[in-house]
């Protein structure tokens, strides 16, 4: 059998173009997958440890109809520039490649806890509880990061803005060189609650450090924006609990910052075993030692504000998104009975951003509340997220928030 390695010109890297959107040829049918992956990254094993940089895309075996999937391992960069794998997955149509390269989708995910073994790419509720694989539908290759330290080595930097924006842009880069999914460098970026968060920072970023990607919207479903007022007003204390303990342990490891400020010996051990041994499970019923050390440390912080303490009010600060226009429209839903997001506070944030000049659809969502946000604004998402594609005009309900 006569394989061939199909170039198209112009690759933004041409040392490595043949990785970037090459197809297979055998015979007279064009295919995809380990046979593919092989070649391409066997080319290209001297570009390791670069931004973006595809190190390896297991094929997935058992995929919803109509979808093909890859396991991916690849390079980002923190905010120092130091390198560090990451992983994710990769969803595409199950169909020929297409003439032209295929639009894709940036599914951000919300909160699934901060140990590696967390990672929403590990769980069986990857297909269930991730609305952006609605995307693959459109045609769309879904591109979904774990973010750092999620499914690979470190400390998952929680809510940590530059590190979570920067992985998502690199896992964009990285699809494009899988040559069944022909990913191409349009990009829109989908997100709920954390990965809202994450959503907002990729906007942020993405003109700066991906020059090489074309953005075209933003879209984010009960974003944390404020971090400090997310925190001081979070309406169900116990979650905020638990949220604060993820902070505390993540920033603790990652920035140095001293839990010893947010509470005595016991309270910092019931705080680090909260973020150590607990991945976040919709269905399932919280465990009585996890709900116990939850109930503990709302007691114990009730008197503490995360907006006062240094340097956790300096950390909030930093990684609170942007309100200065992106450059490109944006999209926010928001649902107001909301019991983890307040919606106070992410309305102050679109404010924000209307007066700095951004573009914005706001939409208020009803359904059961926080955690199926990004569930229960999908179809007008997806509708909005087409029109960028097709480059109709942005709406803008800015007089109206």
């Amino acid at each position: 059998m006569q394989i061939i390695v199909a170039v198209r010109p112009g690759s933004l890297f041409p040392l490595r173009a043949h990785l970037q959107e090459a197809v297979v040829e055998t015979g007279m049918k064009w295919i995809s997958g380990a046979a593919a992956i092989c070649i391409a990254l066997g080319a290209t094993a001297a570009f390791a440890q670069r931004a973006g940089e595809l190190v390896s895309a297991q094929p997935v075996t058992q995929t919803p109809p109509g979808t093909q999937a890859w396991k991916i391992t690849s390079w980002t960069t923190d905010a120092r520039n130091r390198l560090a794998l990451v992983t994710g997955m990769v969803v595409a149509p199950r169909e020929a490649i297409p003439t032209h390269p295929r639009n894709v989708l940036a599914w951000t995910h919300g909160t699934s806890g901060i140990a590696k073994r967390c990672a929403p790419s590990f769980s069986p509720a990857f297909w269930t509880h991730s609305p952006g694989l609605d995307g693959v539908g459109k045609g769309y290759v879904v591109v979904a990061p774990d973010y750092p330290g999620l499914g690979s080595e470190g400390v998952h930097p929680y809510l940590v803005g530059q590190d979570t924006g920067r992985s998502v842009l690199d896992a964009v880069r990285a699809a494009r060189s899988i040559p069944g999914a022909a990913a191409g460098n349009r990009f829109a970026v989908w997100g709920e609650s954390q990965g809202g968060h994450a959503a907002l920072w990729t906007g942020q970023l993405a003109r700066r450090y991906a020059p090489d990607l074309q953005l075209v919207g933003v879209a984010a479903a009960a974003p944390t924006t404020d971090l400090t007022e997310n925190v001081r007003q979070v309406p169900n204390k116990a979650v905020g609990a638990l949220m604060t303990s993820f902070i505390g342990h993540s920033w603790a490891n990652h920035y140095g910052a001293p839990l010893a400020t947010l509470g005595g010996p016991q309270t910092q051990r019931i705080m680090t075993r909260l973020a150590q041994n607990n991945c976040i499970e919709l269905e399932a019923k919280p465990k009585f030692l996890m709900m116990a050390g939850i109930l503990t440390v709302q007691t114990r912080l009730k008197d503490k504000d995360l907006g006062v303490i240094q340097p956790w009010a300096r950390l909030a600060r930093l990684n609170s998104p942007s309100t200065t226009d992106f450059g490109v429209p944006m999209l926010i839903a928001q649902n107001p009975k909301d019991d983890l997001v307040e919606p106070e506070v992410t309305r102050a944030y679109a404010r924000a951003q209307c007066r700095s000049g951004a573009r914005l659809r706001y939409l208020t969502i009803s359904g059961a509340g926080h955690a199926t946000s990004a569930r229960d604004s999908a179809g007008d998402t997806l509708a909005w997220i087409a029109d960028r594609f097709a480059g109709r005009p942005a709406p803008n309900d800015c007089r109206r928030i």
